[in-house]
């Protein structure tokens, strides 16, 4: 008998690829899945972060332990703090912007919201040319009207008082296509509903529309109250009586009428001052944050 050739089998197709391949290293335990995105991050956050780290150092140092670029605290944070509080009185202005801000973005939101409403549940003649010159106004910053706005106001005899401060920046054509919009997306079955169950539009705003506004409503204060709080212009031309006046005047009082400037104080004064808008943003982030997505609250 003949005897059989045994012929080697080939090796499987696979067993060959694993051998020519070598399997990728697997990612270390405490390294995150996108590192280099976290790296790109930690830097950014510490470029935008160091103005306001370094203000704050500053904020506590003398004038020559500023030039001296020391990157510590400074002695000299109470001496810092009586010129900014005991001397400029830097709080009382501060409780002036605190009113006027707190005023302005209560009546541009109530503005806004009726608004609103009669733009998207409301049928008028014109309504929509009307809307057009709202929309047109975003166009025009309050410092080409400032002169006219400024004869008006005197002409009513609300210069340098409170009124001038607050009456001319209640209508907000921002707060009018906000909650147009975001009325919009309301559906149309919810106004029906509330006029056979025979509600007012005001009924109908209170008690339907503002329960599920709360995220655009907060958006629209934290813009409002940071506008406010930051107006410099207006209230130099209209305000002359100082116990009246906003905090941006009683920072220029840090800066301006001394030989060479003073950088401690004007570093705390600033710092102090930022503390009310970023409290505003952090106890409305949520509500900012998703009031922009100009589409139904969820």
């Amino acid at each position: 008998m003949e005897r059989e050739q045994v012929t080697p089998v080939a090796a499987p197709a696979q067993a060959t690829r694993a051998a020519v391949y070598r399997a990728p290293r697997q990612r270390p335990l405490w390294l995150p899945q996108r590192w280099y995105a976290h790296i790109i991050l930690w830097i950014a956050c510490a470029v935008i972060g160091f103005p306001l780290f370094y203000a704050m150092l500053v904020a506590t140092q003398s004038q020559a332990e500023v030039f001296a670029y020391r990157f510590l605290p400074g002695t000299s944070f109470a001496d810092n703090w009586n010129i900014v509080i005991n001397n400029r009185h830097l709080h009382t202005y501060m409780i002036n912007s605190v009113f006027i801000a707190l005023a302005v973005t209560a009546g541009k939101t109530v503005l806004s919201l009726l608004s609103g409403l009669a733009f998207v549940y409301f049928r008028f003649p014109g309504k929509w040319i009307v809307f057009g010159f709202v929309l047109i106004t975003l166009m025009m910053p309050t410092e080409i009207l400032i002169l006219a706005l400024f004869r008006f106001v005197n002409s009513l005899g609300w210069g340098s008082t409170f009124t001038a401060l607050i009456v001319p920046f209640l209508a907000s054509a921002t707060g009018t296509f906000l909650f147009r919009q975001h009325f919009s997306n309301i559906p149309a079955e919810l106004s029906e509903a509330a006029q056979l169950d025979g509600a007012t539009p005001l009924q109908f705003l209170i008690q339907v529309l503002v329960p599920i506004s709360w995220n655009t409503i907060g958006a629209l204060a934290v813009i409002q109250f940071v506008y406010v709080w930051n107006m410099y212009i207006w209230p130099v031309l209209i305000m002359r009586r100082e116990e009246y006046q906003v905090v941006q005047q009683g920072l220029a009082t840090l800066i301006g009428g001394d030989a060479a400037l003073v950088f401690g104080p004007m570093m705390l004064g600033a710092v102090i001052a930022s503390i009310p808008p970023v409290l505003v943003f952090v106890l409305l982030q949520k509500q900012f944050m998703s009031g922009f997505a100009l589409a139904r609250d969820k």
